[in-house]
């Protein structure tokens, strides 16, 4: 009897585990079906030509592709801020699809931050069957759209035929245009170009059309040249002109150029009718601008609330990056990199600056600001608005190493007050006088992006 109940044990045991391992069987079953699942909403969130269309129309205000700054964690930053529309930074087609090391970086840009709304990869491709399979790699990955980069000036495009050359020959870019259109559908495609070659060689009206022609979904126009650069102030009344052409075939505009307050962003929108605006290097120096805009108020946070702000940034890159040596080494590609331009911010209340605006773009009238707001500094703004670079590291490390605000802000105010911050001081003012001997340290331009 006793071993008849051994045996029936053994049987219940062994009826009992395999029920079990059933059990778990179907529970990972389950959880891959609600990854995929899942993956697919993702992918689902990218929307057709005229969705998209109205999701430009009822933003104010868009972030523009950054280079080294449209990382992740600084766009899921931006978001926080209230930029619902975000693209990423460029990628190269041809890089990409390589499919070796040197295409790493470019997948990763791919990827969309959790809470980004409306996600877009731009890239930078003369190919159509390239731009095709970026575009649907982009999709695979939840970008809602993509935009083809024809208004990068640097050397590293234009001189592999991408970028703002493109722009030189508005019927090839229309084959172009219309190509990845067919491809992708019903993937919508937008366009970011600038206004031609130079002053003698203005191609935007032609090739505004051409995309229209062509059934893009949008038009972002940056109101400079090629040559340009970043030069000079964006031409807003040729972007007036790039809405009037549009606007006959339905497509939105966004302008791009010159943005650094919510007041400058309304007044070149109403001064072009365009859909909405794309913001650049206003971003990077106040990344709050996007809650300005919606807000139509100027925010003035407190130097302890910027580096709470800039904490948040370094939590995100070591979120994605990783916290340890490694991550370390990736994040400080970036890190110290943005304090280049968190340190160009000052407060420009309307009450000081609206005037002056109407003028001259703020972004590029630094030394009016600086005499408008010539006064003592304490020892943390100007710790804020150092422009040296060992200044920036040490910000960079301080918050990477801190465990909270409170230790944070505690090793800034220390730092302000150091030795080392006066030394970097000096050796700054030292190094700009004998590079530009006419221009004081304190009076260098924002526009440097």
């Amino acid at each position: 009897m006793l071993a008849t109940y051994c045996g029936n044990s053994r049987n219940l045991l062994r009826t009992r585990s395999i029920g079990i391992l059933l059990l778990i069987g179907m529970v990972l079953f389950l959880r891959k079906a609600v990854s995929v699942q899942q993956g697919a909403a993702k992918v689902a969130l990218s929307v057709s030509r005229d969705e998209l269309r109205a999701i430009i129309r009822g933003q104010r205000a868009v972030l523009a592709p950054l280079t080294r700054g449209g990382n992740l964690p600084f766009r899921k930053m931006v978001a926080n801020f209230g930029a619902n529309m975000t693209y990423g930074e460029m990628i190269f087609g041809k890089i990409l699809l390589r499919n070796d090391k040197y295409s790493v970086p470019e997948r990763a840009r791919l990827r969309p931050a959790d809470n980004e709304k409306c996600f877009g990869v731009q890239m930078a491709t003369k190919r159509i069957d390239e731009g095709v399979k970026v575009g649907l790699m982009a999709k695979e990955a939840g970008a809602a759209w993509i935009d083809l980069n024809c208004g990068c000036p640097i050397y590293e495009a234009t001189r592999r035929g991408l970028g703002a050359v493109l722009v030189q020959k508005p019927a090839k870019l229309q084959r172009l245009v219309t190509g990845l259109v067919q491809g992708l559908d019903p993937m919508p495609v937008t366009v970011k170009i600038r206004t031609g070659k130079d002053d003698d060689h203005i191609r935007m009206h032609e090739v505004v059309r051409a995309c229209g022609e062509a059934g893009a979904a949008a038009v972002c126009v940056h109101g400079r040249t090629m040559q340009q650069r970043y030069s000079k102030s964006a031409n807003w009344t040729l972007i007036r002109e790039a809405v009037e052409i549009a606007d006959e075939y339905n497509m939105p505009v966004i302008g791009n150029g010159d943005i650094l307050t919510h007041y400058e962003a309304t007044r070149f929108q109403e001064l072009s009718g365009v859909s909405s605006v794309m913001i650049g290097r206003g971003a990077l120096i106040k990344p709050w601008i996007f809650e300005e805009c919606k807000r139509q108020i100027t925010l003035d946070p407190t130097p302890e609330d910027r580096i709470k702000i800039y904490r948040e940034l370094t939590q995100g890159m070591k979120d994605h990056f990783g916290d340890d040596a490694r991550g370390k080494r990736k994040g400080f590609y970036f890190l110290p990199w943005h304090f280049s331009f968190f340190c160009r911010y000052r407060h420009l209340p309307p009450d000081k600056f609206l005037e002056h605006s109407l003028s001259h773009p703020l972004i590029q009238s630094s030394r009016i600001i600086e005499n408008v707001l010539a006064s003592e500094r304490e020892p943390i703004e100007s710790l804020l608005t150092s422009e040296a670079k060992g200044v920036h590291e040490a910000m960079a490390h301080i918050l990477w190493d801190a465990s909270s605000d409170e230790e944070a802000l505690d090793k800034f105010y220390r730092l302000s007050e150091s030795d080392d911050f006066r030394d970097w001081e000096l050796e700054l003012k030292l190094s700009s006088r004998q590079e530009n001997p006419a221009v004081d340290s304190g009076s260098s331009d924002l526009n440097r992006g």
